[in-house]
């Protein structure tokens, strides 16, 4: 048991005091005395009971960046993007089904349209041309 950590506790980080290194014990196997250990950059290695006695410790808080055993992550994956989810937006009601058919689509009934598919102007009023629209 180290004097100054104790025991090794899986998912623990912790500093070397000379080196200023932090790692976590990812693993520890207590029949054949070795603990496992992974570095910030990815790095794993393994110690033994003795080996980890005479290390100075102490114990350190978890990396705030968490990305440094993964290389070339996007910042769109640390889920820091403004498309996450907040609380109150689960709560919101789901938006409405958009109408059959797209916006851009006409939607006056076919008999209301003129020769060329487009709609009527109201009688005395102006078509599309701009002339007047007698009948």
């Amino acid at each position: 048991m180290n004097a100054t950590v104790g025991k090794p506790e899986v998912g623990q980080w912790y500093a070397h005091v000379d080196k200023g290194e932090s790692f976590q014990v990812v693993g520890h196997d207590d029949r054949s005395g070795t603990i496992e250990i992974q570095y910030f950059d990815g790095d794993v290695d393994e110690l033994d009971d003795e080996a980890w006695n005479q290390l100075s410790l102490e114990r350190s808080e978890p990396p705030e960046n968490w990305t440094g055993p993964i290389d070339d992550v996007e910042t769109d994956d640390l889920g820091y993007s403004e498309t996450d989810m907040k609380p109150g937006a689960w709560s919101e009601p789901l938006q409405p089904l958009r109408p059959e058919g797209e916006l851009w689509e006409d939607t006056t009934p076919e008999g209301e349209r003129g020769e060329l598919g487009e709609g009527k102007s109201e009688p005395g009023g102006e078509d599309i041309a701009g002339t007047e629209n007698v009948k």
